[in-house]
């Protein structure tokens, strides 16, 4: 017997997604912070808002490959960095909500470069927060 991958997994693309919208908005935050237009602190604003909305579509992927019987063990290490990248996320979205200097600097860049460091290492360990499953299959070797 051979053992293999089944489906993939859906949750990881949404991560992924929603990953690199937020790191994004660390980048818009320090545009912002040198030539203070004010459009990079709106870009900022929709970037995290949207990479939350893919947090969200992220958690429900992962709910319905652990229904399905798709997703192997949660990897404690994982959901606790994306846990911490979402909650951080949510906190700067609010943020960002202030007026003018005061919705990036000081707390919101710290809050954007603090997340687009958590995501950077999730997205080392492979953007998923599950174990791959394997399926054991029948098969000369």
């Amino acid at each position: 017997m051979t053992t293999s991958p089944g489906m993939p997994l859906f949750h990881p693309f949404f991560v992924g997604m929603g990953g690199a919208l937020l790191i994004a908005a660390a980048f818009t935050d320090a545009m912002y912070v040198s030539n203070s237009l004010m459009q990079w602190a709106n870009f900022s604003a929709w970037l995290i808002a949207a990479g939350l909305v893919l947090a969200l579509l992220a958690t429900i992927m992962l709910l319905i490959d652990g229904l399905f019987g798709r997703a192997g063990r949660i990897r404690l290490p994982d959901l606790v960095l994306l846990g911490a990248a979402a909650i951080l996320s949510l906190f700067n979205v609010f943020v960002h909500t202030r007026d003018a200097w005061t919705s990036v600097m000081p707390s919101g860049i710290v809050l954007s470069w603090l997340v687009a460091v958590l995501l950077l290492i999730a997205g080392l360990r492979g953007w998923r927060v599950t174990e791959i499953r394997a399926i054991r299959t029948r098969g000369t070797v």
